[in-house]
């Protein structure tokens, strides 16, 4: 069975420390770090956070489920509340990809550092004037560096698809895994967004059995081809029951992490609710 996280992008209006303290109240096991601005975005992140970080994780005892590098907010002065992926490792521009490419070798580190099992990043979308083919050949340039990078510090890369990025789908996903061939890299299994994409989730997940580094859990209203927005568990139409039947067929024992930054103005309420929605299924 799987162990229940939460990530701490509902806790934006707290610090990265003050953040995994809260969500150990609640009683969960593991806690995912948002590797972005206001918590640790990397570039600006130096040993002193590190050590409070490290502090906060000892002092609760909560296990890394994941290093949520999705997003990098934080490379900007003044990004709107929306969820930037730019720049990403399929952007045209070398300098910029050489950027995130660099950023998501420094999550990794960070895993190291927290013993968080992978780290996981989005393809981003194909921009104007970047046909996606070759957005496709600049995604698998920057994974063959990042998986030789991922091998030699120990920790697993896992690609999140997301419906509209170029990698959108658990097929998509898969075949991408098959193209890089590196042990190291897998799917950061989204279960909304295979929802929302039109998925069964729960045969997605078999889909990707021996390549999951991770989990994700929200409700989705309407669930398969549903609206993307994330709910608590029990406020949208996903079944989770074949979900965690699907993760257990495959044997899967890792983190199963709730990503509800959704909630910004009632985490505590989030983190409480979606646990006890949920907690029969995890051990």
């Amino acid at each position: 069975m799987v162990q229940l996280a939460f990530s701490t992008n509902a806790y934006t209006r707290f610090d990265l420390p003050e953040a995994i303290r809260r969500i150990a109240d609640h009683g969960y096991d593991g806690v995912e770090l948002l590797a972005d601005v206001p918590h640790a975005f990397l570039a600006d992140f130096d040993e002193t956070d590190r050590e409070r970080v490290l502090t906060a994780l000892d002092e609760t005892g909560l296990s890394v489920s994941n290093i949520n590098a999705n997003t990098t907010c934080g490379y900007y002065d003044d990004a709107p509340p929306s969820a930037f992926f730019d720049p990403t490792l399929i952007s045209a521009d070398e300098e910029d990809r050489r950027w995130r490419i660099e950023y998501t070798k420094a999550a990794i580190d960070f895993a190291a550092l927290v013993d968080a099992p992978a780290a996981c990043v989005a393809s981003g979308s194909s921009l104007p004037g970047t046909p996606p083919s070759e957005a496709y050949e600049y995604l698998l340039e920057s994974l063959d560096e990042l998986t030789a990078y991922a091998e030699d510090v120990g920790v697993d890369l896992g690609i999140e698809f997301e419906p509209e990025l170029l990698v959108e789908c658990t097929e998509e996903v898969l075949t991408l895994i098959d193209d890089v061939g590196s042990d190291a890299l897998g799917v950061n299994f989204d279960v909304g967004h295979s929802a929302v994409y039109g998925e069964d989730p729960a045969e997605s997940i078999r889909q990707c059995a021996g390549h999951i580094t991770g989990i994700h859990l929200e409700d989705i209203e309407g669930g398969r081809r549903g609206k993307h927005y994330h709910l608590i568990p029990g406020e949208g139409d996903i079944d989770f029951e074949p979900v965690f039947g699907a993760l257990d067929d495959i044997g899967y024992d890792g983190f199963a992490t709730f990503e509800l930054y959704t909630y910004p103005d009632e985490p505590d309420d989030a983190a409480r609710r979606a646990r006890e929605e949920l907690a029969e299924y995890a051990r």
